[in-house]
């Protein structure tokens, strides 16, 4: 039997526009070669194209961008050869993806929440995966939007759970959750 080698799962998390995505692609650029970025963003708007226009230019050519807004499970087994690091960003806005797709049947995107959960369990290489908190705000008026941020929430923990390392950015600084403390950077952010 051979020597199973054991990836590592970071996860960043916070709020809107704190610095979690740069913060991911710093990291990946640390001690790895053959990186990989999964993007799960839509262009649904001009708005939404101005932002993924920013974060490509962020990323450069440093990174292989593959662009999957729902298949994230499968994509994660299909890794070009080789691949050392994954940043994939990011988890929420691929939820509200599966919300879109399957026109808001929660129990049609728990089954993909699950097989990604399942997928963390053998990662092909190191991950780090960006999400966003979005339960620390009021208790939202519609049902869609509350099995949203429930959905969300649930993620996010069990995907912590997995993790080796946990970051919470506030304010640009990443704060330690689980794992090492950092060394040296604090901020990140553009």
């Amino acid at each position: 039997m051979g020597i199973q080698t054991m990836f590592r799962i970071t996860l960043i998390t916070g709020g809107a526009r704190s610095g979690k995505s740069s913060f991911a692609l710093s990291l990946g650029l640390q001690n790895y070669s053959k990186r990989v970025f999964i993007a799960t963003a839509v262009p649904i708007d001009g708005e939404m194209q101005e932002r993924i226009s920013r974060h490509r230019e962020e990323r450069g050519h440093q990174f292989r961008t593959i662009e999957e807004p729902i298949e994230l499970p499968h994509v994660l087994t299909v890794l070009p050869g080789g691949t050392d690091v994954v940043v994939v960003d990011c988890l929420t806005v691929w939820l509200g993806n599966l919300y879109h797709h399957f026109q808001g049947e929660e129990k049609k995107v728990r089954v993909k929440v699950e097989a990604l959960l399942d997928q963390l369990d053998h990662p092909l290489c190191d991950l780090i995966l960006v999400t966003n908190e979005v339960g620390w705000g009021i208790v939202p008026e519609n049902d869609l939007a509350r099995s949203f941020r429930d959905i969300a929430g649930y993620l996010n923990r069990l995907v912590a759970q997995k993790a080796a390392s946990v970051y919470l950015l506030c304010c640009g600084i990443p704060l330690t959750l689980k794992g090492e403390p950092l060394r040296g950077q604090t901020e990140f952010c553009h």
